[in-house]
C-alpha cells in the first residue's frame, strides 16, 4: 500500500512555517562550514597534524570526494526511509565526523572523517529541496525554497570568516568542537520543528537512469554545471584577479561584499521563482555574462571591481533556489534522486572550476578568467533558452494548476 503523501497541518495559505525552513536553512550552514572551515586554518591544522599545509589542504579535497561520491547512493538507498530520520542520520553524521576531527591525533583518520562529513552533506544537500518543497503547498515552494536555502550565502559570507577567526583564536580543534555542539542544538531544532513525511513505497521508487532521462532534467542539470564552472574559475581565484586592481589585501572586504548581495539575491528570487522562474535564470545569466565582459576590459578599475562583485553576487544568490526549483519540477516524483544529481553537478563544477582556473592562471594569467566565464554564462544561457518545453518552460511555474486554483478560490 503507497504512503499516503501527507503533509503537516499549515497555517493559512499566505503564511510559511519559517521555523522548520529555517531548521533546514541551518542545515545548509553546517555543510558549508564544516566543509570550508579547514581553508582558512591549514597551517595551524597542518602544525597540529605534524604535516605540510598542503596535506593539510587535502581535508577540503577529502570532504568533496564524499560528496560526490555518496551523495545519489546514499539517496537511492534511503529512498524508503522517513524523510526526518534521513535528515538527522545526515545531521548525527556531522556532529560524528567534526568531533573525530576535533579529537583526531592521526592524519589518516583526519581524512577518513572529513570523506564521512562530506557523504553526510552530500545526502543533505539532496535531501533539502525537496524537504522544504514538501513541508508548504505548491504555490509557496519557491519562497520556501528560498528561505531553505539561505544559509549558503550566509555561511559563506559571515560564518567562514567568522569561523576562521575563531579557530585562529581558540585553535582548530576547538572550532571543530563548536561545529559539533551547535549540530546537537540543530537535532533539537529539528524534531521540534521540522515535520515528519514518509518515504517511497517499493514499487514508487525510481531508477537513476529513468530520472535522467526524464524530459528537462539533463538540459537543468547542464546549466547547472555552466553557470557554477563558470562562478567558481571566478570565486576560487578571486585574490589573483583582484590584484591588478590593488585590492589584494581586501579580498575579505570583498567576500563579504558579494555574500550581501548574495543575500539580496535570495531576497528577490522569492519574489519571481514562481511566476518567473525561466525569466529569472535568463536574466541572471545574461547579467552575469555582462559583468564579465565589463571585467575584460575594467579589471584594473577597483570601482569597476566592486560595483561587478555586487552584481555578480546579486545575480548569483538565487541560483540555488531557481536551478533546485526547476530540476525538482522537471524530476516530479523522481525529485530526490534528481536533486542527488545535482550535489553531484554542482560539486564537480567546484573542483572543476578550481582546476580550470588554476591551468588559465598558470598559462595566460587571471586577465583570462572574464572571458571562460563570459562563454560558460553564454552556454548556460542558450541552454536555458532552448529548454523552453521542459526544464525551464515560460510563465508561471505551476501552470495551468495554478490558474484552476485561483478560480476555484475566487
Amino acid at each position: 500500500m503507497t504512503p499516503e503523501m501527507t503533509s503537516p497541518c499549515r497555517t493559512p495559505d499566505d503564511e510559511l512555517p519559517v521555523a522548520g525552513l529555517l531548521a533546514l536553512a541551518m542545515t545548509g550552514f553546517i555543510c558549508i562550514m564544516t566543509e570550508t572551515l579547514p581553508a582558512g586554518l591549514l597551517p595551524q591544522i597542518g602544525a597540529g597534524l605534524h604535516v605540510s599545509s598542503a596535506l593539510a589542504g587535502q581535508m577540503v579535497t577529502a570532504y568533496a570526494l564524499g560528496s560526490l561520491s555518496a551523495a545519489i547512493p546514499l539517496t537511492l538507498a534511503t529512498q524508503r526511509w522517513r524523510r526526518r530520520r534521513v535528515l538527522l542520520l545526515a545531521i548525527i553524521g556531522f556532529v560524528v565526523f567534526n568531533s573525530v576531527t576535533a579529537f583526531s591525533a592521526h592524519y589518516g583518520l583526519t581524512l577518513v572523517a572529513r570523506y564521512g562529513a562530506g557523504a553526510a552533506a552530500g545526502l543533505a544537500w539532496a535531501l533539502l529541496a525537496g524537504y522544504a518543497r514538501r513541508m508548504v503547498t505548491r504555490s509557496q515552494q519557491g519562497r520556501a525554497l528560498a528561505i531553505a536555502m539561505v544559509g549558503t550565502p550566509i555561511a559563506l559570507s559571515l560564518g567562514v570568516p567568522a569561523g576562521t577567526w575563531l579557530g585562529a583564536v581558540v585553535g582548530w580543534r576547538l572550532a571543530f568542537g563548536v561545529m559539533s555542539a551547535t549540530t546537537l542544538l540543530l537535532i533539537l531544532w529539528v524534531l521540534a520543528k521540522v515535520p515528519d513525511f514518509p518515504g517511497l513505497a517499493h514499487h514508487e521508487r525510481l531508477p537513476f537512469g529513468h530520472v535522467l532521462r526524464t524530459p528537462g532534467v539533463r538540459p537543468v542539470l547542464g546549466v547547472v554545471m555552466a553557470w557554477m564552472l563558470a562562478h567558481n574559475v571566478l570565486y576560487t581565484y578571486i585574490v589573483p584577479f583582484i590584484a591588478p586592481a590593488g585590492l589584494a589585501g581586501q579580498a575579505d572586504r570583498i567576500l563579504l561584499l558579494f555574500g550581501l548581495a548574495a543575500l539580496a539575491g535570495i531576497w528577490l528570487t522569492s519574489r519571481t521563482v514562481d511566476h518567473a522562474l525561466r525569466l529569472s535564470v535568463l536574466a541572471s545569466l545574461a547579467i552575469f555574462a555582462a559583468v564579465a565582459g565589463v571585467f575584460a576590459i575594467g579589471s584594473a578599475s577597483p570601482a569597476v571591481i566592486m560595483i561587478g562583485v555586487a552584481i555578480w553576487g546579486l545575480t548569483f544568490g538565487g541560483a540555488a533556489t531557481l536551478l533546485q526549483t526547476a530540476l525538482a519540477d522537471a524530476a516530479g516524483d523522481g525529485a530526490d534522486v534528481a536533486l542527488s544529481m545535482n550535489v553531484v553537478a554542482w560539486n564537480s563544477a567546484i573542483a572543476g572550476g578550481g582546476l580550470l582556473g588554476g591551468i588559465m592562471l598558470d598559462i595566460w594569467g587571471a586577465a583570462s578568467f572574464p572571458w571562460a566565464v563570459a562563454g560558460l554564462a553564454a552556454a548556460g544561457f542558450l541552454i536555458t533558452w532552448q529548454a523552453r518545453t521542459h526544464g525551464f518552460p515560460s510563465g508561471h511555474r505551476l501552470g495551468q494548476q495554478q490558474t484552476e486554483e485561483q478560480n476555484g478560490t475566487a
